[in-house]
C-alpha cells in the first residue's frame, strides 16, 4: 500500500476531532441538530485552519443517515459513500483551476436536478476568491436562492477579494489561527499512535514554525521524522532539518547589536550562514525573538511564559536582557528586520542585505528617524553612565563657578563656546552646518549628516567619515567642488574642505576633535 501524508492520514473525520475552532464546530453541531441548516456558507481563514476539512465533515453530516450529536456517524451508507468520494451529493470545486464562468455555469444547470440519494447537494467551492467576475456574477443568483436541497460552502483564505453581494448572502465563520499548544497537544497524541519518539521541546518549535497551520505543522514533522527516520527525533535535529537557529545564537546576537559591535555581528552571522541555516527563516526567528522582549517588557505581568511560549530557562534570559534594552530600541530592531523580511523574498543577495542591515541595527546615526535619534540618546545615556565624557565636552568640578557665575548645583543651558583657536572662517561653518545640510540634495545631505565637523593641523576644515563608500562619493572632485561652493555661498567666503576616511568612531573620537559636538548646546545641574 503507498505510503499517505501525515495531514491526510490524520484529516479530522468527525466535528470532535477538528482541534482549535471550538467556536465554529459547536454552532454548526448545533445548526445540525435543530435542523436549521443554513444555504450558503463561507469559510475563511489562514491555511491549514481546517476550513476544507469542517465543509466535507458538515457534507457528510447533513446527508448522514444516523448523526450523533450533530456529527456524522461514519457508518451509514452516505457516509461511506461521500468518504470514499464516491458520493454523487458532495461536488467539489477548485476555483484556483476552474474559475471561468463556464465552470460556475455547470454547476447552475446541475443544480436543477434533485440528490439521487441522501437530502442534499453540497458543492464546496476551495479558494473561491480566484473566481473571475462573470463567474461571481454567474453565481448570484442561485447562491441567494437555491433549491431547499442545495447547500454551498465557499472557502477562500482571502476574504477581501470576494464581492459584497457574494458576502451578505452566506453565513461567515471566520477560523483562527491555532494556538502552539493546540498544535503540540494534537502532535504528540498523533506521534504516539505512530509511535515515534520525539522530544517535547522539537514539537513545541515545529508548532512555533507552522504560524498556527495544523497541516503545515504536519508537514514540518513529516520532513523531520523522514530525515532522522528511526532515531528520536530532538530539538537540535528539528533545528538542523528546518535550517533554523537555536535562541543561544539570536541572544548572543541581541547583545552585540545593543553593544554596537559590527564585527562581532558580522562574525556571528557568518556562524549561521556555515551551519547552513536558512537566512529568511534566520532573520524572521530573530524578529520573533525581539517580540518576545517587546512583550515581556511592555507587560507588568509576573508570569509571561504562556504569552511568549519560551522556558522557563529561556524566560529568565529574556527578563535579563529586557533590562538591557529599552522598548523603543527593541520597536525600531522589529521595524527595521520586517522591513528586511519583506525585500529578501524578492532579493538574491540575501547575505549582503542581512548584513547592512545589522549595520544599521549598530549604527543608528545612519537614520535620521524619531526612533533612531532615540536609540542614539540611548547609547549617549549609556556613555554617561559608564563615566564616558562626551566628545569635547568639559563639565565645571562640583561646587565649582562657571563663567556665567552659576554654580554646578544651578540648573542652566549654556551653549558651549568654540575654542579660540579655530578660525572665524570655520567658526560660521560650524555654527551654521545644520542649515547647510538642509538645503543640500540628496544623497548629499545623508552623507554629510553622517559625517564629522574636524580641523587638521594647519587649521582647515576636515570632514571625517568612517564609511568607505561614503568617503569614496565625497571625496570626488566634483563633489568637493559642490560641498566648498555651498560653504563658500553660506559664509561668503572661499574655504577649503578636506575629506578623511576613518576606520571607525573609536579612531574617529581618538584622533578627530568634533567640532560639532563642542559646540552644542548642554545642560548642568
Amino acid at each position: 500500500m503507498s505510503y499517505t501524508a501525515l495531514y491526510r492520514k490524520f484529516r479530522p473525520l468527525s466535528f470532535e476531532d477538528v482541534k482549535g475552532q471550538e467556536h465554529i464546530v459547536t454552532t454548526l453541531k448545533n445548526q445540525i441538530r435543530a435542523e436549521r441548516i443554513g444555504h450558503a456558507y463561507l469559510f475563511t481563514g489562514t491555511r491549514g485552519t481546517g476550513k476544507t476539512t469542517i465543509a466535507k465533515i458538515l457534507a457528510r453530516a447533513v446527508n448522514c443517515e444516523n448523526p450523533v450529536d450533530g456529527s456524522p456517524c461514519g457508518e451509514c451508507a452516505a457516509c461511506k459513500n461521500i468518504l470514499a468520494g464516491t458520493g454523487m451529493n458532495v461536488i467539489e470545486m477548485d476555483a484556483a483551476s476552474n474559475n471561468g464562468v463556464d465552470d460556475v455555469r455547470e454547476i447552475v444547470e446541475d443544480i436543477s436536478y434533485s440528490p439521487a440519494e441522501g437530502k442534499y447537494k453540497v458543492y464546496i467551492i476551495d479558494e473561491v476568491h480566484m473566481l473571475s467576475t462573470a463567474a461571481f456574477n454567474a453565481l448570484l443568483k442561485t447562491l441567494e436562492e437555491p433549491p431547499s436541497y442545495v447547500i454551498f460552502i465557499l472557502a477562500t483564505t482571502e476574504v477581501h477579494k470576494i464581492p459584497i453581494t457574494i458576502l451578505s448572502r452566506c453565513q461567515r465563520y471566520d477560523f483562527k489561527r491555532i494556538s502552539i499548544e493546540t498544535i503540540s497537544d494534537r502532535l504528540r497524541e498523533l506521534m504516539e499512535k505512530e509511535e515515534v519518539q520525539v522530544q517535547e521541546r522539537a514539537l513545541r518549535y515545529i508548532a512555533k514554525t507552522a504560524d498556527g497551520s495544523m497541516r503545515d505543522a504536519l508537514s514540518l514533522l513529516e520532513r523531520c521524522i523522514a530525515f532522522h527516520y528511526g532515531q528520536e527525533l530532538t530539538y537540535d535535529k528539528a533545528l538542523e532539518v528546518l535550517g533554523a537557529v537555536d535562541t543561544d545564537v539570536f541572544s548572543k546576537l541581541l547583545r552585540r547589536v545593543l553593544e554596537q559591535d559590527v564585527a562581532g555581528c558580522i562574525a556571528l552571522l557568518e556562524e549561521v550562514i556555515m551551519q547552513g541555516r536558512e537566512l529568511v527563516q534566520f532573520v524572521a526567528d530573530f524578529t520573533w525573538y525581539l517580540r518576545n522582549l517587546l512583550l515581556l517588557g511592555a507587560s507588568d505581568a509576573g508570569d509571561m511564559e504562556d504569552v511568549i511560549d519560551v522556558s522557563s530557562d529561556h524566560l529568565i534570559r529574556l527578563k535579563e536582557e529586557a533590562q538591557m534594552a529599552d522598548m523603543e530600541t527593541i520597536m525600531r530592531y522589529i521595524r527595521v528586520l520586517s522591513e528586511l523580511s519583506g525585500q529578501l523574498r524578492f532579493s538574491v543577495q540575501k547575505r549582503i542585505m542581512i548584513e547592512m542591515t545589522l549595520v544599521k541595527l549598530c549604527r543608528p546615526q545612519m537614520e535620521t528617524d524619531t526612533e533612531s535619534l532615540t536609540d542614539r540618546i540611548r547609547t549617549l545615556e549609556r556613555k554617561v553612565e559608564k563615566g564616558i565624557p562626551a566628545q569635547g565636552i568639559q563639565a565645571p568640578a562640583a561646587g565649582s563657578t562657571a563663567q556665567d557665575g552659576t554654580t554646578k548645583n544651578d540648573t542652566t543651558v549654556r551653549k558651549a563656546a568654540l575654542p579660540a583657536a579655530i578660525p572665524e572662517d570655520i567658526r560660521q561653518v560650524v555654527e551654521r552646518w545644520g542649515a547647510l545640510i538642509n538645503n543640500i540634495e540628496q544623497p548629499m545631505k545623508t552623507y554629510l549628516r553622517s559625517a564629522r565637523l574636524s580641523m587638521d593641523n594647519e587649521n582647515r576644515l576636515l570632514l571625517v567619515v568612517s564609511d568607505g563608500t561614503h568617503y569614496d562619493w565625497l571625496s570626488t572632485q566634483e563633489h568637493k567642488t559642490e560641498v566648498e561652493e555651498n560653504i563658500s555661498g553660506m559664509i561668503g567666503k572661499q574655504i577649503e574642505v578636506r575629506f578623511e576616511l576613518a576606520a571607525d568612531e573609536r579612531e574617529m573620537d581618538v584622533n578627530y576633535p568634533d567640532l560639532g559636538v563642542i559646540h552644542m548646546e548642554i545642560e548642568e545641574e
